[in-house]
């Protein structure tokens, strides 16, 4: 698909859909200057051209009773392409991986996995995680606090 150009509208829209994706075409026109008809239209454009991905609720791990994020860092045996593909078919079935980067480095993979407890993630591991073929290590990091989550990304620096 053909790179979508941003022109400093869509920037507006994207901006604004990041902050509140439950907006009303009436507000967002309003806020980034447009009349309602051609703000869809320009929504929809993002959309069809995947700028727009989708539309998510954000929701409070700690609230769910499950406070406890651990970042794993995967190193594999052997990195051949149906490695690779193997083990990023197997974490995306998981539930508890929230994120999954293929990395650079020392390290094949970074996850973020969310559990209730120290128990929990003991399981995740003993069930899952050690059993794939071709892990040859996993490095487990605790958060202790979270100092920034974001789940918009900055559109200003963006090519035109």
């Amino acid at each position: 698909m053909p790179e979508h150009r941003l022109d400093e509208i869509d920037r507006r829209l994207l901006q604004a859909l990041q902050a509140d994706g439950r907006m009303s075409i009436q507000d967002l026109a309003a806020r980034v200057g447009l009349s309602p008809s051609p703000c869809a239209r320009r929504v929809r454009l993002l959309e069809d051209a995947g700028v727009i991905k989708g539309y998510a609720a954000v929701v409070d791990q700690d609230k769910l009773g499950l406070p406890v994020s651990v970042f794993a860092s995967i190193k594999l045996e052997r990195q051949r392409e149906e490695e690779l593909d193997r083990f990023a078919a197997a974490v995306t079935r998981w539930p508890e991986v929230a994120d999954c980067f293929l990395m650079t480095g020392p390290r094949d993979y970074l996850l973020r996995i969310i559990v209730s407890d120290l128990a929990a993630y003991e399981r995740f591991l003993k069930d899952k995680l050690t059993r794939l073929e071709n892990v040859a290590s996993i490095e487990s990091s605790f958060a202790l606090g979270q100092v920034k989550r974001s789940f918009s990304i900055p559109v200003d620096g963006t090519r035109t």
